[in-house]
């Protein structure tokens, strides 16, 4: 039995290695963004194409990714994603290597299709990491554990990406150009050539991969015959949408202008702006990784119930808290220090929310896939393809903060994800379904 355990110790650590590979590939977007505003002089919302890019990718190859699963399993499926994630990365690499003349688009559109191709990478990948260490920890607590050490070296990449991206880059001006960013994607391919190597010279065990007789047999069910795996999809989809709706709309507040059309800000400095908002994504690390130490003494369901909890506190706060009233707050600096920033009493709350969002995404999975059997492979593609929600969510916040004029305002909508959050780990999450065979 011990032998057992040690023997899923490499295949553990690889998982956990591709999940920090997913936050510094899908990362990357945003430092390229900066470069393709000045090269391109590309207006804002052309600067997001790329991150939009990425994440239209998964509504794509969601469900592709769970049949593969099924049908080469987890093992075939991960090294496919690899292969395809070195070649997204290399088209972008391209683009930065071909004739640039000012008023021409071309190199910006190779790099939006490599950002495309990155897509399909990091949604194969997600949609192997997830079931792989849920079933390594089998199931349960442990599963929730492994995802949430998973998750956390996931947050950890994403906080590193922009400072390793400003320092590998350098300077943004309008001589910037795609090209300037080699360095890093030198290292991406680097990584995912050694991480290729590595996977297929090893053994993960394939609990869900179907055998050729399994396919002739057109199965009565699948996962979507299970309630609750529904009712989780829809909770994945909204909060994809919740994490990335509170730190992008927190940037906006910080930095529009307070004579700007539309929604008012404090139109501070970007810079400092972008110290608090990269503090989010920190206190996310911190959050998984003490999601991932209790992983094993408190269940799924009793730690997204705390969290959401103390989340709605947090926005309600965030959301009614006088603006003159102002806090000194520790924030994580882009020369990987700390250092305090003076924002107003609800910002922080707003901020304080990653150490809520941080373990979401595994306990809704593990409470998700839990009792699915043979179908938890074609579940984790469903997953997948919901993440398109961090796109869709923030653009209902956005039209709510433009009806409204009001910033604060558009956060009820992060309120209402939350609540339907809590609503899942409550009552949603019970399996009603255990009729059907699993095996």
């Amino acid at each position: 039995m011990t032998q057992e355990k040690k023997s899923y110790l490499l295949p553990i650590a690889m998982m956990f290695a591709l999940f920090a590979m997913i936050s510094f590939v899908t990362g990357f977007t945003n430092p390229l963004g900066l470069i393709v505003k000045e090269q391109f002089n590309a207006p804002n919302w052309m600067t997001q194409l790329g991150n939009a890019a990425n994440f239209i990718a998964y509504a794509f190859m969601g469900l592709p990714a769970g049949i593969m699963l099924k049908r080469i399993g987890y093992k075939k499926t991960a090294l496919i994603a690899v292969a395809v994630g070195f070649v997204g990365v290399g088209i972008q690499f391209l683009s930065g290597q071909m004739p640039f003349q000012p008023g021409e688009f071309g190199p910006f559109w190779v790099y939006l299709t490599g950002a495309f191709v990155s897509g399909f990478s990091m949604c194969m990948l997600n949609a192997v990491v997830n079931p792989m260490l849920n079933t390594l920890g089998g199931g349960g607590k442990k599963g929730n554990q492994l995802i949430q050490f998973g998750g956390s070296l996931n947050s950890i990449s994403a906080t590193i990406v922009p400072v390793l991206g400003g320092y590998l880059i350098g300077t943004i001006s309008q001589d910037t150009r795609i090209s300037d960013a080699n360095p890093a994607l030198f290292i991406a391919m680097g990584i995912f050539a050694v991480v290729f190597v590595v996977l297929a010279s090893m053994s993960i065990p394939e609990p869900h991969m179907e055998h050729t007789a399994d396919h002739k047999v057109k199965d009565a069910y699948s996962p979507m015959s299970f309630r609750h795996f529904v009712l989780g999809t829809v909770a994945i989809f909204v909060y994809v949408g919740v994490e990335v709706g509170i730190p992008n709309f927190v940037n906006l507040f910080l930095t529009t202008s307070q004579t700007a059309e539309g929604a008012q800000g404090l139109g501070i400095d970007t810079a400092i702006a972008g110290s608090i908002v990269g503090t989010y994504w920190f206190l996310m690390m911190i959050g998984r990784l003490c999601g991932g130490a209790l992983g094993a003494k408190f269940s799924s369901k009793a730690q997204i119930t705390t969290v959401c909890l103390f989340a709605l506190a947090f926005l309600l706060i965030g959301m009614f808290a006088p603006t003159e009233a102002t806090v000194n707050m520790p924030v994580f600096k882009s020369d990987i220090s700390f250092g305090m920033a003076v924002v107003p009493v609800g910002v922080m709350f707003f901020i304080l929310c990653g150490l809520c969002t941080s373990i979401m995404w595994g306990g809704i999975f593990n409470l998700a896939v839990e009792g699915l059997g043979k179908y938890t492979a074609m579940a984790s593609g469903i997953f997948m393809v919901m993440v398109c929600g961090g796109g869709i969510l923030p653009l209902i916040q956005g039209g709510v903060a433009d009806a409204t004029s009001s910033y604060m305002a558009s956060f009820w909508v992060i309120f209402a994800g939350v609540a339907y959050i809590l609503y899942y780990a409550l009552i949603g999450c019970k399996n009603v379904n255990k009729n059907i065979p699993v095996e």
